[in-house]
């Protein structure tokens, strides 16, 4: 067993106060990127609509009746089979889409009720017993509720995932969210082999391209390759109205691209951002694995200007 002294920050007010703000803990990776998540939320604007099936079957429907006129003209069985092949297909697409969209309403709701760890624990729970063990939007939906506790149930729970199964923008998805836990964790590598098979062009949602894009440009940033991260983010302008939920995600990428480039007032103006947004996003710069020294000087220096004194506390490695 051995001890080592690290530094962590505190509020200058409560450490005059016979030294108990001395017993908080320093905030562990996983706390930082839960006050990440709930911070996007708070960010974001109003949810999407979900998708309007009635308009779809419509226009299935017109296209459907052009094709039957169409076949119905022209002379023979040929057209008429063609046109009853096009139309079972049809029905079996909006089948699909009718459940795919019921599914993800379902999951988006028990996660919208997740907000506390007893709603946390219920979600699983619901998550277990109504979908099925092999279902992937299930388990994006729950490595969701649990990386903000446990990351490595988290990946766990993504890994099982065969992604050679799933479709393009659903392994792409797991991708990303297993590549974000890897980097909270300070495991850049891992992250780094998983950013590299995302497609960020084929992406046709934008906040799915972009959130894409600021993981792993993040993963690039920290693994050598810097230059392509700022390349990359450069695309995308954090400040913009509709990233609302991204901006802080964006705003972090930044801070790690720009550091790996050695751009000192870069690494500046995205801590300055994050700390408009929430002091206490810094913490995920400060004592962590892996981060770059200009970085995290950087982030010291604007937490002790706040008034968040760093103090020494002491921690036992087994």
């Amino acid at each position: 067993m051995s001890i080592d002294a690290t530094d962590e920050p505190n509020s200058g007010p409560n450490s005059s106060k016979g030294g108990k703000a001395n017993k908080k803990k320093r905030k562990s990776p996983a706390e930082v990127q839960e006050e990440l998540r709930q911070l996007s939320k708070q960010q974001g604007g109003e949810e999407r609509p979900p998708v309007d099936l009635k308009k779809i079957y419509v226009r299935v429907g017109i296209v459907a009746l052009v094709i039957w006129v169409i076949a119905v003209i022209l002379p023979g069985w040929i057209p008429k089979a063609g046109a009853g092949v096009l139309t079972a297909l049809g029905i079996g697409v909006l089948v699909w889409l009718d459940r795919y969209v019921k599914k993800q309403m379902k999951l988006g709701a028990l996660l919208k009720g997740a907000d506390t760890a007893e709603g946390r624990k219920d979600a699983l729970q619901a998550i277990d017993s109504q979908f099925k063990k092999g279902d992937s939007t299930a388990a994006l939906a729950k490595a969701q509720l649990q990386m903000q506790e446990d990351p490595r149930a988290a990946l766990a729970t993504l890994e099982a995932v065969n992604l050679d199964k799933e479709i393009g923008p659903i392994a792409g998805q797991i991708r990303a969210m297993r590549a974000m836990i890897h980097l909270t964790l300070g495991e850049t590598q891992e992250a780094r082999s998983l950013a590299d098979k995302l497609d960020l062009g084929k992406q046709q949602e934008p906040k799915t391209r972009v959130m894409f894009a600021a993981v792993a440009s993040e993963a690039w940033a920290r693994t050598g390759q810097g230059r392509k991260a700022v390349d990359t983010l450069d695309l995308f302008n954090p400040e913009e109205p509709d990233m609302g939920e991204l901006r802080a995600q964006l705003w972090r990428s930044r801070a790690f691209a720009y550091a790996a480039v050695n751009d000192t007032k870069g690494i500046a103006r995205a801590v300055k951002k994050l700390s408009e947004i929430n002091p206490h996003l810094l913490g995920m710069f400060v004592g962590q694995k892996k981060i770059h020294p200009l970085l995290e000087r950087e982030a010291k220096q604007v937490v002790m200007k706040m008034g968040i004194v760093p103090r020494k506390t002491i921690r036992q490695k087994m």
